[in-house]
């Protein structure tokens, strides 16, 4: 069985190795050794024996896959055109069955919380995603002027400098691909740039787009007028903030903060981490990083005094309109406003894929008062890492929630006690 596609090795001497793919490591690569070399290889699937070209020397290679000699059990014909003819870097494990892939994302937290975190936990479950497809709620575009006019795509996974033009994305909802062609039709309207990058969120009032780059945009009132389905339009000229240009809707919601993009299984993790939380029966808690509040919110309607902190000012002044006192929303950095506020019952993490700031494990090591950190994390690596930073802190449980189905990413929820608790516990 032959690839279709082939990664790229750096450097003009390799070599071709047999081996066996034992693994999926974090990024979505296939791990397999051969001669005590630890070989890494896109686009392959745990029990596929593969030939791949490898480059350079020391424990650790990355190949590019030659052929399959014997598929896995768990490879499947991947559905895109885009995965296999341009090597489409969006989804990393499209060519795996829906199980395997969540197999692998047990495998890939229990790795990185032992490698990196220097904890031993069992294997979590990872709660499927209702929908296998169409699941994203939003999609982010690099843009390329041509000589033809404006293309829109993603990256091919071994060329991340390139960009093909996207006539689909099986991932994405159907309604955010199509309000793409729209804005790609009214390109003519764009800011003078050889390059730029765009956003389509689909909200309760219709699509948002958010436009990044360029210097001057004068003809912003036209690209708005050229496409009725938008609801709101923002820039991120270069250099400045976002602001908001154009908007339809009757009450301007934080559309351009953060949000989950699987929306269904946002639910889902929301209830979760609302009852983890509420099992402490806090009076008080910290929701750091707190998007738009709606955790916070949730929280003090039943009686929790929230302090919600998050950088994000559209979204904090957000939150701040859903709290009552003495509930409150502060924006400004988490490793800075953390020191200047009363402790909690309860410290929420829900930080971007690089993790929090040395400072708030500091922090939160030091606190005496705190019974529970609720850690939400889209990235296993930085989970470890962070939880390796609080020795003084026992894991009370781990979940995960497969929010990006075809891909190697990952949301998971650890919950964190003082380990003097579960002494104290277990000694009772």
């Amino acid at each position: 069985m032959a690839e279709t596609g082939s990664a790229r090795v750096d450097s003009v001497v390799s070599r071709t190795v047999s081996l066996t793919v034992d693994a999926i490591a974090a990024g979505g690569d296939g791990v397999g050794r051969s001669e005590g070399l630890v070989v890494f290889v896109p686009r392959t699937a745990p029990g596929d024996v593969i030939t791949a070209s490898i480059a350079g020397k020391g424990h650790f290679a990355r190949g590019a896959l030659r052929t399959i000699l014997r598929p896995s059990p768990d490879r499947i014909e991947p559905p895109c055109p885009h995965y296999t003819h341009d090597r489409c870097g969006g989804c990393q494990i499209q060519h795996m069955q829906y199980l395997s892939q969540l197999s692998a994302k047990q495998r890939i937290i229990v790795d990185a919380m032992s490698r990196i975190g220097k904890r031993q936990i069992d294997a979590p479950e990872v709660v499927a995603s209702e929908s296998e497809w169409r699941y994203r709620s939003k999609l982010t575009l690099a843009m390329r002027r041509r000589p033809g006019g404006w293309i829109a795509g993603l990256h091919p996974y071994d060329d991340p400098a390139a960009v093909f033009a996207l006539a689909d994305c099986l991932i994405t909802d159907s309604r955010v691909v199509s309000t793409w062609r729209e804005i790609l039709a009214a390109s003519e309207f764009f800011p003078q740039a050889s390059s730029l990058r765009g956003s389509v969120r689909w909200t309760d009032d219709g699509p948002t787009f958010v436009l990044t780059g360029g210097t001057r945009w004068s003809d912003h009132d036209r690209f708005f007028e050229a496409v009725p389905a938008l609801c709101a339009l923002y820039w991120e000229r270069d250099g400045a903030a976002r602001q908001l240009l154009d908007d339809r809707r009757a009450r301007a919601t934080p559309a351009a903060s953060f949000g989950q993009v699987n929306p269904v299984v946002a639910k889902v993790l929301h209830e979760y981490m609302f009852g983890r939380v509420i099992s402490f029966q806090p009076t008080s808690v910290i929701d750091a990083y707190s998007g738009a509040g709606a955790l916070s919110a949730g929280l003090a309607s039943v009686g929790v005094t929230v302090t919600a902190i998050e950088l994000d000012r559209d979204a904090a002044r957000w939150a701040e309109q859903l709290l009552a006192p003495p509930s409150r929303s502060i924006a400004g950095r988490v490793e800075e406003v953390l020191p200047r506020i009363q402790p909690a019952d309860v410290v929420v993490l829900n930080p971007p894929r690089s993790g929090v700031h040395a400072d708030v494990t500091a922090y939160l090591e030091q606190s005496s008062s705190t019974r529970a950190i609720v850690y939400i994390s889209c990235d296993p690596a930085t989970l470890a890492r962070d939880v390796a930073r609080l020795p003084s802190h026992a894991i009370q449980s781990i979940r995960a929630f497969d929010m990006f189905p075809q891909t190697a990413h990952v949301e998971t929820v650890c919950v964190l006690v003082p380990a003097r608790t579960v002494a104290i516990q277990e000694g009772s």
